[in-house]
């Protein structure tokens, strides 16, 4: 029986906290700025939770660990990517450490078990975690996101396989969690949109050990689209090169498929795949420049998804503690000069809509070889992209949140 996410929501919601406590009393505007980090360091997303953890240390680093003339403490939480975990932490850096705001969570499922506990304590929160409701139907104030939604990337990809790559068929497959069901959902409307039809929808759960019984049951298809997180896409991918599909079926990939920071693990079996971000570590944008080859000297391999999301909502809570003189403990005048940053970032430009979603370029890229080491190359550029796409906000509001159910598959073949 699948538990829909509102229950699930619902159930955490109650693991570990009796009542909501209310916030203790803000500390004189001349003390440090403490940033709580919520990251994953245990489990199958802490390749990607570790970038997040360096990459933020990197760049208060870079700034001596001060801005707006205030010092800036970061308090990091391991919530090993479980919903419970990551609402104990959350309760903890509020209530005991005080912290002013929120980096994070990683995971779509670990923000949906934290979104009443911000709404609730006004926790200014900057997130990485992709769950697309919270800055759609369900918005939370408290909330802004300078990464993407699940389906953001996805929605021009789908656009492009199947104008430009002119692919019929395809498949999707991501792990069974809410981040990976929205992903596909997102790719598959668009695709379908354009003309092309998912014949073939497989969801395994994050933590599988193996990948071989998903291969040996995939049907024909022009292409497969992975919505995996963390290290799974190099996992899946590893078994269906050895199944000998690689030569009969083209690859895609949504935005933590081929992350850099798996690409280093991969050989030859990962040239020409075509995936989706809003992220390259190729990236000419001037902030890239400085933060790509930093990063790349200090830990050996080029920064993804995960390091850039923490590097980007650096430069984004930067812009708003200078507007708002440093006084963070204001916390409706900083939520808003959070929503109404305008900054340019290693991602290039960062701008919000009024639910409190970035508004931005999505990249397409290919993997090449350069200088000895796979890279994500951009080949395509789309920009200023709407979480609505090119639906309209009212148009896309109107439907359900993307899910394993909607869109409907009507083309499933049995």
């Amino acid at each position: 029986m699948r538990i829909s996410r509102r229950e699930f929501v619902g159930g955490v919601a109650g693991i570990g906290l009796s009542s909501i406590v209310a916030p203790k009393p803000a500390r004189a505007a001349d003390g440090p700025i403490r940033i709580g980090l919520l990251t994953v360091k245990t489990g199958a997303l802490a390749s990607g939770g570790i970038d997040m953890e360096r990459a933020l240390n990197m760049y208060l680093k870079e700034r001596d660990f001060m801005m707006s003339g205030r010092k800036v403490e970061l308090v990091t939480g391991d919530t090993g990517g479980v919903p419970a975990t990551a609402r104990s932490k959350t309760q903890e850096m509020v209530e005991k450490d005080n912290v002013h705001c929120l980096i994070g969570p990683l995971a779509a499922f670990e923000a949906l078990a934290i979104d009443d506990y911000i709404r609730q304590n006004k926790i200014p929160t900057l997130s990485v975690a992709a769950a697309e409701d919270m800055t759609q139907r369900h918005a939370n104030p408290w909330f802004v996101r300078a990464t993407s939604t699940s389906s953001q990337c996805a929605h021009p990809l789908g656009e492009y396989a199947a104008k430009e790559l002119k692919y019929k068929k395809m498949i999707t497959i991501a792990d069974d969690i809410a981040y990976g069901q929205e992903m596909c959902a997102g790719f598959q409307r668009v695709f379908e949109d354009n003309g092309g039809q998912v014949v073939q929808k497989l969801f395994p759960p994050l933590t599988v050990p193996d990948y071989g019984s998903y291969v040996a049951q995939l049907k024909n298809a022009d292409a497969i689209f992975l919505g995996f997180a963390g290290s799974n896409g190099f996992r899946f991918l590893r078994q269906f090169v050895d199944y000998g599909l690689k030569d009969k079926m083209q690859v895609i990939g949504g935005m933590t498929a081929l992350d850099e920071a798996v690409l280093r693990n991969m050989g030859d079996e990962a040239l020409d795949i075509v995936t989706t971000c809003w992220y390259s570590a190729e990236l000419d944008a001037k902030p890239n420049q400085l933060f790509a080859p930093a990063f790349r000297k200090e830990f050996k391999y080029d920064p993804g998804f995960y390091a850039a999301s923490t590097y980007v909502n650096g430069a984004v809570l930067e812009a708003a503690v200078k507007a708002v003189n440093g006084k963070v403990e204001d916390r409706p005048a900083f939520m808003a000069a959070l929503r109404a940053t305008n900054v340019d970032t290693a991602r290039g430009p960062v701008r919000f809509d009024d639910l409190g979603n970035v508004v931005g370029n999505v990249y397409l890229r290919k993997v090449t070889r350069k200088d000895g080491r796979l890279v994500n190359s951009v080949f395509k550029t789309y920009p200023d992209v709407s979480q609505f796409w090119t639906y309209g906000k009212e148009a896309f509001l109107a439907n359900p949140v993307y899910s394993r159910d909607y869109p409907p598959a009507r083309h499933l073949e049995k």
